[in-house]
């Protein structure tokens, strides 16, 4: 009987893995492999035009890391983007959500409407920003209208960074905006009822009451936030031509990565070795996230 049981479980499994067996494929070799293959790379000087070649260089491409001004300064960069976008952006979705769920007039329009930045292309939206950002673009338009002196966002090496934050706060707050209203529709009634006994305001209800109950959603929304902000490319590509310019105030770290496998003869291993560099970044930054935030001590 144990061993017809056995027999009939291991043919289960098999057919299982056999049903499984496309979806392995697929994630094997377009997933694990290139993962697997990138860390191979960087631990080696690659050579592709003229004919591939390979030398084992052990960690020296990561040595070299901490020797390259570029990096320093892409990784400088992306900490303060992190830093400054993942923060606003989660508040900014929080009172977004909060105010729409409030029952206000005109409701579902206004979902509409701010989840529309959401909807539009990247670089799409990016090109919209340059042309307002331009010298004779709307936003320096409305500046000089209003009597406030005008800027070279796109040019100045000061500027030119904080403007892609701005730009990826007002397109990405609406996502999670979302995320917190579905959040928002699971909070029992009674706990504000509870609160309105106890004299509480709408700003006290909000702080002890909505803030606390979301801890776990708001979790996420940060790990999201923290590994879509890590690798931001395409719009600092967009706004710098490439370069990481002016002055390598836009250079992250993904772009970077771009410019030494795409752009410099030799360096596709150095820039296979960033690649891991940022990804155990990233994954010590989620794991520091869910430390701090204490999400399993709420279920």
């Amino acid at each position: 009987m144990t061993r017809r049981t056995s027999k009939k479980a291991l043919r289960e499994t098999g057919q299982g893995y056999f049903f499984m067996s496309p979806a392995i494929f697929v994630l094997t070799l377009f997933i694990i492999g290139p993962i697997l293959y990138a860390i191979f790379l960087a631990f080696h000087k690659v050579e592709l035009l003229g004919g591939t070649s390979m030398n084992f260089v052990a960690f020296e491409n990561f040595a070299r890391i901490m020797d390259d001004q570029r990096a320093i300064i892409a990784l400088k960069n992306t900490a303060k983007y992190v830093l400054i976008v993942v923060p606003v952006q989660t508040f900014l979705a929080l009172v977004l959500a909060a105010t729409l769920n409030a029952g206000l007039k005109g409701e579902k329009f206004f979902r509409i409407v701010y989840f529309l930045p959401t909807l539009t292309s990247s670089a799409v939206l990016t090109l919209i920003f340059m042309w307002m950002y331009n010298k004779n673009g709307l936003i320096n338009h409305i500046l000089d209208f209003i009597g406030l002196p005008t800027y070279n966002f796109l040019g100045d090496p000061d500027i030119a960074l904080n403007a892609i934050m701005i730009m990826n706060i007002w397109a990405t707050a609406p996502f999670f905006m979302v995320i917190y209203l579905a959040a928002l529709q699971d909070i029992p009634d009674s706990l504000y009822e509870a609160a309105d006994l106890d004299g509480a305001n709408a700003i006290q209800k909000f702080f002890y009451v909505t803030v606390p109950f979301l801890r776990p959603v708001t979790s996420f929304v940060v790990i999201m936030g923290l590994i879509g902000t890590f690798q931001l490319f395409d719009q600092s590509y967009i706004f710098s031509g490439g370069s990481g310019g002016p002055d390598n105030s836009t250079l992250t770290v993904v772009l970077l990565i771009y410019q030494y496998a795409f752009k410099t003869l030799g360096t596709m291993g150095y820039a296979a070795a960033l690649a891991f560099a940022l990804a155990i970044i990233i994954l010590v930054a989620t794991l520091l996230q869910r430390k701090f935030s204490k999400e399993e001590s709420l279920y």
